[in-house]
């Protein structure tokens, strides 16, 4: 049975790697051969992976080896645009993603033939991280938006540009890339507009790479989900947001806000009914998903049956 997620120190240095040479990150997770297996494939976002790779870890134990699968990581935008592929060889079963599906994307999956649903598997508090040793304590959305809005590039280099009282110490950022589901919803929430943001950062679609960076600059600061934060919290200290630190029970009550979300996966119908091994896999998810999102430190939601007849009906 599947106790207690480390999926950073498992795969940190293969998903950084990666990333940071531009190179999608794909894991499959061991599982013993067979000489015949179902496939299910799965792609997208960085924040929803921790929870997909651990339902995948216990489901192809419990199927000794017949089924396998692969879990990448190339953001939710990413993730959408190989979903929603015309290429059978790339199009994946099932799309990891920390934002729901934009009007584009859903053109792009009609145009492909894919038809899909929609499952909310968890929800996310998007964590602002500084150093152990930062003074900072708390920022508001109007700092943020100090930060991170795109007139700040090359102006808002300093800490104590956004406010006077904190370290006179260069403002160094790291961030989610372009594909990322988190960096939408956060410029969307922080900025007023999907996708609008400073460039002067460092991106990577890979939350460890963020978590790294941070934690070895006592000047950086950096954006990603709830997960990565508290897998790491022994190196990073979470900023409250308008005096509202990052829990499980203030994403629950709704004061965690503009930051707080739902996490998803989108679920192929055609891939369900053809390939039992997906329609499995996915069952699986949703009746475990209440105790390993808890492992690997998300926030559970409270409809995870209602989500599986939907699914079961979608996939008649």
């Amino acid at each position: 049975m599947f106790s207690q997620i480390n999926f950073q120190k498992k795969h940190v240095l293969l998903l950084s790697a990666l990333v940071t040479t531009g190179v999608a990150a794909s894991v499959v997770v061991p599982s013993v051969y067979s000489q015949s297996r179902a496939t299910v494939k799965i792609d997208g976002s960085s924040t929803v992976y921790p929870i997909t790779e651990a339902v995948a870890e216990e489901f192809q134990n419990k199927k000794r080896g017949s089924v396998r699968v692969t879990v990448g990581v190339s953001g939710t935008g990413g993730g959408f645009k190989k979903f929603c592929s015309k290429n059978p060889a790339v199009r994946t079963d099932i799309s990891n993603a920390s934002r729901p599906i934009k009007d584009k994307e859903k053109a792009m999956c009609a145009a492909a033939g894919v038809k899909f649903v929609a499952i909310p598997v968890a929800y996310d508090a998007i964590t602002v991280v500084v150093h152990k040793s930062n003074p900072v304590t708390s920022m508001t959305t109007a700092q943020l938006k100090k930060m991170w809005e795109p007139g700040a590039k090359g102006k808002m280099t300093k800490w104590n540009q956004v406010n006077s009282s904190w370290p006179n110490a260069p403002l160094v950022l790291y961030g989610p890339g372009a594909d990322s589901g988190t960096f939408d919803y956060f410029t969307k929430a922080i900025n007023g507009k999907s996708g609008a943001s400073r460039t002067d950062f460092t991106p990577s679609e890979d939350d460890n790479v963020l978590v790294q960076g941070v934690a070895s600059n006592r000047s950086a600061t950096a954006y990603f989900g709830y997960t990565y934060y508290q897998e790491n919290k022994d190196k990073l200290k979470a900023v409250a947001i308008n005096g509202v630190q990052p829990s499980e029970k203030t994403v629950r009550d709704g004061s965690y806000k503009p930051l707080s979300r739902p996490i998803f996966i989108y679920v192929n119908v055609n891939a369900a009914k053809s390939n039992p091994a997906v329609k499995e896999f996915v069952n699986y998810y949703l009746d475990n998903a209440n105790r390993l999102v808890k492992a690997v430190k998300s926030v559970p939601r409270t409809d995870y049956q209602a989500s599986k007849r939907n699914f079961m009906n979608a996939a008649k």
